[in-house]
């Protein structure tokens, strides 16, 4: 069909034809906004910040969600409808992801995620506090951020995010850093997965994750993970997480999948509405796997703040 059918269907006037003729234009009359935006041109040490792709609709606190390493905003989709018709939610694709841009190789650390995410709340979204939800790397990006500009943050849920793994883990995860490195990243990433799903994952979502994985650029497939785990700089294995996680000053909710890393991390995070969980039964898609809890969950999470 083509785009002046659409806007037959939807009882649109000629008065409007114009502006629904763009993408955009259609997407604001339907009530939504999709965008890509360069959201500032210099940061620290002279980086570009990267063209985000993100969507946003809904009304109420401010929300901004973040994938995990190789994945892209679609994995909220299980959580958009829920959480749109209680907050304004902001979906992002990060750099490198989805519909976002591909940065040169070397742009994939941490803090380079970091300053996308800043700049864009910064510049789009002026003067306004958001609560991050980040799922896995996206939860770590969530909480060097929140370190970093507590004044743009109202709080932070990290759902299974990669912060505060045992030191056992390191060898699994050093072994998927040369893996990726050495090997082909279509076949590490799903072998990878395949030790953090439950059996109550879905086979369809452990195919759609692996298939979305192989049509991600290499550079930042090969890049993202090694820094979340190892350097002088990683926040996300043993002490050093630790360390980190207590200098985190605003209202933090860990959702975890492990007995041992729930109980270790009770005691690491300032705020007194603060507070780390246990959910079994679960992959560490634990939103998709567990769709239902996790967005009541949220939900009442973010409406006691």
């Amino acid at each position: 069909m083509s785009r002046r059918g659409l806007l037959k269907l939807l009882g649109l006037t000629a008065a409007t034809a114009n502006m629904a003729m763009t993408r955009r234009g259609l997407l604001t009359l339907m009530g939504l906004t999709a965008t890509t935006t360069t959201s500032r041109q210099a940061v620290a040490a002279g980086k570009r910040t990267a063209e985000i792709f993100y969507t946003d609709a809904g009304k109420g606190i401010n929300m901004m969600l973040l994938h995990g390493w190789s994945c892209d905003s679609h994995d909220w989709s299980w959580q958009l409808p829920a959480l749109e018709s209680h907050y304004r939610v902001v979906a992002v694709d990060l750099r490198g992801h989805g519909r976002s841009e591909v940065m040169p190789s070397g742009s994939y650390m941490p803090d380079d995620y970091v300053a996308d995410i800043e700049a864009l709340i910064e510049t789009r979204f002026s003067s306004e506090k958001f609560v991050l939800v980040g799922h896995s790397m996206g939860g770590q990006i969530a909480a060097r951020l929140a370190n970093k500009r507590p004044d743009l943050i109202k709080g932070v849920v990290s759902v299974d995010g990669s912060l505060g793994f045992s030191d056992k883990l390191a060898p699994t995860f050093q072994k998927a850093v040369s893996d990726l490195q050495h090997g082909n990243p279509a076949d590490v990433g799903p072998t990878l997965f395949a030790g953090f799903y439950d059996k109550a994952t879905d086979p369809a979502l452990k195919r759609w994750h692996a298939r979305r994985l192989q049509g991600t650029p290499m550079d930042p497939v090969r890049e993202s993970f090694g820094p979340l785990f190892f350097g002088p700089d990683q926040v996300g294995l043993g002490n050093q997480s630790e360390v980190f996680c207590k200098t985190i000053r605003v209202p933090f909710y860990h959702l975890c999948r492990g007995k041992g890393q729930a109980e270790r991390m009770r005691t690491w995070f300032y705020h007194p509405k603060s507070k780390v969980a246990l959910w079994e039964d679960a992959g560490h898609w634990i939103m998709q796997d567990r769709k239902d809890d996790v967005n009541a969950s949220i939900i009442a999470w973010v409406d006691a703040l």
